[in-house]
Parts: C-alpha cells; structure tokens; sequence
C-alpha cells in the first residue's frame, strides 16, 4: 500500500482526527470526519464560510491527529484548495450525510489537498515510521 493510502486508511478508521490552524498566534484545534483519497490526493472538506477555512487562507500550514488501537498518526503538511467540481461531487458521494448541509455548486464547500508534508505513524510500543508527501 502506497504511503498515501495508509495515511488515509487510518485516517478513516479512526473515523474522527483533529486539525490544528493558527489563528494570528493563536493555536486553533477542531475535530474533522471528512477524508477522501482523490486522483493520488488526500483531500479534507470544510465550509468557506467557517474560520477553519479563513485561517487556512491566511496560513495553509496545518497538523492533523488521530489515535486508533493505541496508535496514532501526525500529519504536519501544507493544504492547498481545489475548486474542482468532480472532487466535490466524489466527497459527496462518499459520506452522503454531508449534502445536508452542501453542495458542488453552493460556493461554500471546499475542497482542500495535502500539497506536502510528513506523516508520522507512532505508539509506545513501536519506532515510529515517517512518510514524506
């Protein structure tokens, strides 16, 4: 399994993750669900209209957590936006709860990928193991 896909097969497993922004220097930590792996992307998606995504404008430098079976995976990476519409409509189509709320075509839904950055998989019990992206 390509690195990639492993980060995003945790990230789903773990069915919940946190991603930190910066809010001037202010740390700004919020628990996310939405994950996709999209044309060799790992892409998250927010609304424009939240302050998660105004932070991300300002500083596209973030950290993602999540912990499953005593194990827990750190992302520190740069998130870049993609308006693209078939990536919208693939998230949609992958977690159908979210069209309650948006839409391809409602000017709210981002997409956001992880342009770089380096994941790391760690627990007490074993050497971590860090992945480049």
């Amino acid at each position: 399994m390509e690195g990639i896909e492993r980060i995003c097969q945790f990230l789903e497993e773990a069915g919940a993750y946190y991603l930190g922004t910066t809010e001037g220097d202010q740390p700004r930590v919020r628990p996310f669900g939405t994950v996709l792996l999209y044309d060799g992307r790992l892409y998250i998606q927010t609304g424009k209209v939240k302050d998660v995504s105004k932070q991300i404008a300002k500083n596209p430098k973030v950290e993602i957590c999540a912990f499953k079976d005593g194990k827990w995976l750190r992302i520190a990476g740069v998130l870049e936006n993609d308006d693209n519409r078939d990536v919208k409509v693939a998230m949609l189509e992958k977690m159908p709860s979210l069209g309650r709320m948006y839409s391809p075509d409602d000017g709210n839904m981002q997409m956001l990928y992880l342009k770089s950055g380096k994941a790391t998989f760690s627990s007490f019990t074993e050497a971590p193991e860090t992945i480049e992206i």
